[in-house]
Parts: structure tokens; sequence; C-alpha cells
């Protein structure tokens, strides 16, 4: 993929894509939450207000799009800060959400979540329950929303959705296993779990995208099921029930969630 110093360099298709999204949201009455680069806010403005204009919760997917374990401390912290600022500037409204991008949070660098919550992050959502090429937290973390226990108090988590499928635990709510997956099965999925979470990119639903010069595996993750994604989305909102994480966070009962404690605590 094209690395941060050449995306000023790249053709630019976040617009359209972003109109898809927003169009089959409103169309079914649907409030989202809206993971944002801060690169993308600093040079698509505009973007970031049709978002909080439709009523959609604006939420911090860092700066520059850095995998969090391949960063220090203060590299991280500086990051988010960046991301935050420039989004609160945007809407006038404060950020209280976060997700790591790659989902890249793991065992090995939870000092992070000590960061988000100094930084005035109140929820979370980078923990991801399946193995995955960036990472994953251990096998047992809840799937279901969960505390993490920091010295400046509890931070809400929400997981990425995962089951069990022929022995092994998958994701099908989100990004190339979403495009993946039969709709049917996705739907039975759904059926088998207490609540779900779902996410998209706007590049899942753009099947006239540039194809790169990949490895197989990694060229397949990344195109796979773009042509029917659009279909898929517009059939999963009409048949289920969604609201945006801030709103699932208010109406949780904390106090009778798992809470889980970092080695860094």
């Amino acid at each position: 993929m094209p690395g941060f110093s050449t995306w000023d360099s790249q053709e630019v298709r976040i617009e359209r894509n972003l109109e898809r999204i927003l169009g089959h949201c409103e169309a079914n009455g649907i409030f989202a939450t809206f993971f944002c680069l801060g690169w993308l806010a600093e040079k698509h403005p505009k973007l970031i207000k049709k978002i909080d204009a439709y009523g959609h919760e604006v939420a911090s997917h860092s700066y520059a799009h850095q995998l969090v374990y391949s960063q220090d401390k203060l590299g991280f912290r500086k990051d988010l800060e960046r991301s935050i600022g420039i989004l609160e500037d945007i809407t006038g409204k404060k950020v209280v959400g976060y997700r790591a991008p790659g989902f890249s949070i793991t065992e090995k660098v939870t000092w992070a979540f000590e960061i988000l919550k100094d930084c005035g992050i109140e929820y979370d959502s980078s923990v991801f329950t399946v193995p995955r090429a960036h990472g994953g937290m251990p096998k047992g973390t809840p799937d279901q929303p969960f505390l993490i226990k920091t010295k400046n108090g509890s931070l809400k988590e929400f997981p990425i959705s995962g089951t069990a499928f022929f022995g092994q635990d998958v994701v099908y709510s989100g990004g190339g296993y979403f495009r993946l997956f039969p709709f049917k099965l996705i739907k039975h999925f759904i059926k088998q779990s207490k609540c779900t979470m779902f996410y998209f990119h706007p590049r899942d639903f753009d099947p006239d995208q540039p194809v790169l010069d990949l490895p197989f595996l990694r060229k397949f993750k990344s195109y796979v099921g773009l042509k029917s994604a659009e279909k898929k989305f517009s059939k999963l909102l009409e048949s289920a029930e969604f609201v945006d994480i801030k709103t699932a966070a208010s109406n949780i009962n904390w106090s009778s969630s798992p809470e889980f404690i970092p080695d860094s605590i």
C-alpha cells in the first residue's frame, strides 16, 4: 500500500465513497460513528463537517494511520492529540472515541489505553478478539463491551465481534471479512450475538478503485467482494437496528460489565 509520505500524490476517492455511506444511512434513519483520520480532516475539512451535519458522531482514527505497536508512547500521544485537536476544531464538539489503525493495540502496548484516557477519550474500539496480521488481543478477551482499568479511571471498550465457525474463531462484521462472507451467513452470526460491532471503510464500497500490485493474499483480502459489498451493506442496514457507539455507551449498564486490567497498570 502507498506510504504516508505519498498520500498527497494519490487520487482522492473519499468523497464519492463517503456519499454512498451517508446516503444509505440517511435512507434507513441510521446514525453511526465515523472514525476519521486527522490527516484527512486537515486536507478535507468539508467532509468532516458533512458527517457532523448528517448527525453522525466524529471520533479519532489517529492522525497519520500509523500502527500503535510501531510507535513509542510519546509518538502515540502526539499523533492522538493532533488528530483530536483537528477534529474538534472542525466540528466544535469534543472527541470521546478512538479506534487504532489496523486494530493495532496488542497486549504488548496496553499502555495506549492509559494515554487514551489521559487525553480525554471515553471509549475505545481497537480490540480485535481474533488473531490477525496486525496482532489482536489474547484469546479469552471479551467480545462484548467491557471496561479497561487505567490509572485515570475506566475506559469503555467496544471490541470487534467474533464468533465460532467450524471450530475456528472468526470475524465477520467488517472490512474484508464482511465482503467475503455470504449475507445469509452474516445474518446467522448476528443472531448468535447479543450485539455486533460492524465497521466499514469507504473503499469497501468502491469496486472501481485502482488495483495495486500486492502479494496474492494481501490482494485477495483487499479486493475480494468489492462489487457486491454495497448491496450487502444496504440489506444489512434494512435488516437490523443500529446506533452510534456514543449512544450505545450511554445505554449500557457498565456496573455489570467485565473488567480488563492491563499489565501496564
